[in-house]
């Protein structure tokens, strides 16, 4: 598992660390029932704290991306990546709806909002 943080990036280190871990789960590169490293272990290759790896587990569990075990560590769940994949996009469409509504306030226009998630994107 290739984890890279950056310290350029807006997003908080625990934030960074959970959407690759996530992706690497959705895009099929961890497979259902693949180990994780333990907390201490990813903590210790990221240098970064316990604390902070210990929350991107418990947020992937929350999602049912992966399984802890006591004493065994965490595997990538053999849940429905279909399923998964649904609820994601309905948080994701939640938050497109809070960028619409925020949008309207500014009074910006369907084009605007386009173009600049457009320029977003390509930024990206």
């Amino acid at each position: 598992m290739n984890i890279r943080i950056s310290n350029a990036s807006s997003d908080p280190i625990y934030i960074q660390i959970l959407s690759q871990i996530r992706q690497s789960i959705l895009n099929g590169e961890l497979a259902a029932g693949d180990s994780l490293p333990s907390i201490r272990q990813l903590a210790k290759d990221l240098q970064v704290s316990v604390i902070t790896t210990k929350r991107v587990y418990e947020e992937l569990e929350k999602e049912q991306l992966i399984d802890s075990v006591v004493g065994k560590g965490s595997f990538v769940s053999g849940a429905n990546q279909d399923f998964i994949r649904e609820r994601r996009m309905k948080q994701l469409e939640s938050k497109m709806l809070e960028v619409i509504q925020e949008s309207k306030a500014l009074g910006m226009s369907s084009q605007d909002l386009i173009h600049h998630l457009t320029l977003l994107l390509e930024e990206e």
